[in-house]
């Protein structure tokens, strides 16, 4: 790729960003929008001077006083608001922003002009950049055997010692904010509960009889209660159409049409009888509530071998979830319970074995998927090589030969086509993730978050770097001695692709975070054309984890493993973090708010990916100075990954515990405070039903659909 061409596709992409700033510095000012823009502040009733409808021209006018109050927002208010996996999100932008900012002094200061500056090269170049291709800025452009090569040997072993030194800081600093969250929040179920499986049957007994007997008699001085699941999938799904149903009944009454809605009760409207929809609703309504009732009265006795097992204290809860607590390992399996809002319920009435086999299915798919995607990255590639797409379509030489046409195929359209064809995979993830028999939704979307960063990986780097003879890289592949050389010769001919995908991908898909199109559509067609309010059915977003992480350490891969190899990447990284960590300040401070918290769990994954960063560019460095003709500094460049994964062990032994669970000290620590709390006895009161499946809970439909704050279809008493 030549630099004018990466040049055209930075100025599209400025151009869009530009673009969405405008806009949503305009739009977010308008009254109808202020659903689409600012639910969190709704939510919380703190914008109610923002749904003004008087005229005002500085409404029509863009500013960035957005961009001055995300600025603002301090890590305390930050956690107030949003929770510790907010603060660790915002964390990885703000160590990635330290790490690239010392790699970009370096890479543009030092390796950079080295690289243009190689053999090959004079100074009278300068003349003719545009036309440069970007290869004669990375270490491609250095001739084997030089000098200058041992420059790239120091840089990688100062950068990979400044990437361990925060990296080791940024894990104490989680870690101890995670202790400082615990000591200071209030006393919550889950960290009372566990939850137990694998409960023996007993003829003549229930299993909450079961339960009660064992832990009366084990934990006589600890334990509380406990909370016996049921199989309710057939009445979850019951209780999901009534809901459907009363929104559609609110949804015809707010309406106020002056005469009834008159439609044919077939199928789509079209056969069948006339009847007056509301009533043919509210009757149908009434006859689903009947059902639910039924339905729970006739799972009284359907019971599951789990159960939810709550305790006096947190210490007496551990010592029950560490404890195997039968002679048999396969009975009275304990795990850590979720938050109440956070469980999944629909796995705990499917078996072990379908648990099995269904985590089985969901492993082959992710591989199948894995491989499938392979298709439009060689599509991709096709595209980023005009004389490989010539081949391919010989009609189109003629247009390929104009200068923009092929500036704007080469230098966009690639990693577009890419951007979206990874849209459609985090909802396939979440999908697997699922399969797999998680108690949580948030373990579900972790399991995905991993899930989608190794896809990321494999998928865009990897397939692409390989992608020019994928045959005979699987052959080398069971070479291992080979895999430094292949990826030396590999990775850096496709750094003018990578350079692209971050401007393009990054950026854009950025701004476009920022301005929150697919949102903004949905609200002018729902008041366009269902003439009701945003309102009706208003509820706040929380953010996507499992989509943006793995995004995000996907680009911080490319800025570890390109250091050394382009530079050049180094400065459009650095503007593709700053954006990200202003923008998702603001929607952390305006739009999202979580539906349940994992203390910071995240953030071992980001440790984890940035190791394996480091060593992909070592293995990467191995090979590249042993083609180089330079077999000293590949040698000496051996002990790196050894030094990187020692590092990583001792971080591992050091921080990973305190991810994994509190430390007794701290537990006690608590236990001891909760005795002087007045309200325990309220709490311990509301922990015995906590953990009750919201499908049990009593049906309270709204009969008389009056209003727009009609009441709830069910809540639990």
């Amino acid at each position: 790729m030549l630099l004018s061409a990466l040049l055209t596709s930075v100025g599209i992409n400025l151009g869009l960003c530009f673009l969405f700033f405008t806009l949503y510095s305009i739009l977010r000012k308008q009254p109808g929008n202020i659903f689409v823009y600012a639910p969190r502040l709704i939510d919380k009733q703190k914008s109610e001077q923002q749904t003004d409808d008087l005229f005002n021209l500085e409404r029509l006018l863009p500013s960035a006083s957005w961009v001055r109050n995300a600025w603002q927002l301090t890590e305390e208010e930050l956690l107030s608001i949003s929770g510790l996996d907010a603060l660790v999100f915002i964390r990885i932008f703000i160590f990635s922003l330290k790490v690239f900012a010392f790699g970009g002094i370096i890479g543009i200061c030092v390796l950079l002009p080295v690289n243009y500056l190689g053999s090959q090269l004079s100074i009278d170049d300068f003349y003719d950049l545009p036309n440069k291709s970007l290869d004669s800025f990375s270490i491609s452009n250095v001739n084997s055997g030089s000098k200058w090569l041992w420059i790239h040997f120091c840089a990688a072993y100062i950068f990979t010692g400044v990437v361990c030194y925060l990296l080791y800081s940024e894990y104490s600093y989680i870690s101890s904010k995670r202790i400082s969250c615990f000591y200071s929040s209030k006393p919550q179920p889950h960290q009372f509960t566990i939850l137990v499986r694998g409960i023996p049957k007993l003829s003549g007994r229930s299993f909450s009889e079961v339960v009660e007997t064992f832990f009366t008699e084990n934990h006589p001085s600890t334990y509380l209660s406990n909370s016996v699941i049921h199989q309710t999938s057939k009445i979850q799904g019951l209780i999901n159409d009534t809901e459907k149903l009363y929104r559609r009944l609110a949804r015809i009454k707010s309406e106020n049409r002056p005469q009834p809605k008159i439609r044919r009760e077939g199928f789509l409207g079209l056969f069948g009888r006339k009847v007056n929809l509301f009533d043919h609703y509210e009757k149908k309504l009434e006859d689903l509530e009947d059902n639910v009732r039924m339905e729970q009265h006739s799972l009284s006795g359907e019971e599951v071998p789990a159960a939810f097992v709550s305790f006096k204290s947190r210490f007496g809860a551990a010592v029950a979830l560490h404890i195997q607590q039968g002679v048999n390992p396969t009975e009275w399996v304990t795990e850590r319970a979720p938050e109440p809002q956070d469980v999944h319920w629909p796995f705990f009435s499917a078996s072990f074995i379908r648990r099995w086999i269904y985590m089985l299915v969901a492993i082959a798919a992710f591989i199948a998927v894995t491989i499938v995607f392979f298709i439009p990255v060689v599509i991709a590639q096709g595209l980023a090589n005009l004389e490989q797409l010539e081949t391919w379509f010989p009609f189109l030489k003629g247009i390929l030969s104009l200068t923009v046409v092929s500036q704007l195929i080469t230098g966009y359209l690639p990693s577009l086509i890419l951007k979206l064809f990874l849209l459609l995979m985090p909802p396939v993830m979440i999908l697997l993730s699922s399969m797999q028999g998680y108690i949580s939704h948030s373990q579900i979307e972790k399991s995905a978050c991993i899930k989608m960063l190794f896809f990321t990986i494999w998928n865009i780097f990897f397939a692409t770097v390989l992608s020019g003879s994928a045959l005979y890289q699987v052959n080398v592949f069971l070479e291992p001695k080979k895999i430094p050389s292949v990826l030396a010769e590999a990775v850096p001919s496709q750094a003018s692709f990578f350079i692209s995908y971050v401007v393009t991908s990054g950026w854009t898909s950025l701004s476009s975070e920022l301005f929150r199109l697919i949102p903004l559509v949905c609200s002018y067609i729902r008041r366009l054309c269902c003439a009701r309010r945003d309102d009706d059915e208003f509820e706040v977003p929380e953010l996507q984890y499992y989509t943006e992480i793995p995004s995000i350490l996907f680009f911080g891969l490319l800025g570890v493993t390109y250091f050394f190899l382009a530079p050049l990447i180094l400065p459009f990284l650095l503007i593709y973090f700053c954006l990200g960590y202003i923008i998702f300040r603001n929607q952390l401070l305006n739009v999202y708010a979580p539906k349940y918290e994992t203390s910071g769990k995240y953030w071992p994954i980001v440790h984890n990916s940035t190791i394996f960063s480091l060593i992909l560019m070592h293995v990467i460095a191995i090979g590249l100075f042993g083609i180089k003709d330079l077999p000293l500094a590949s040698s000496l460049t051996i002990p790196l990954p050894v030094l990187t994964l020692i590092f990583n062990e001792y971080c591992r032994k050091r921080f990973r515990p305190i991810f994994n669970g509190y430390p007794s000290e701290c537990l006690v620590k608590r236990d001891k405070e909760d005795q002087n709390e007045p309200n325990m006895a309220e709490f311990y009161d509301k922990l015995v039903t906590a953990y009750r499946d919201p499908a049990l809970a009593p049906v309270q439909l709204g009969r008389n659909v009056d209003s727009h704050s009609a009441p709830l279809l069910h809540e639990q008493v």
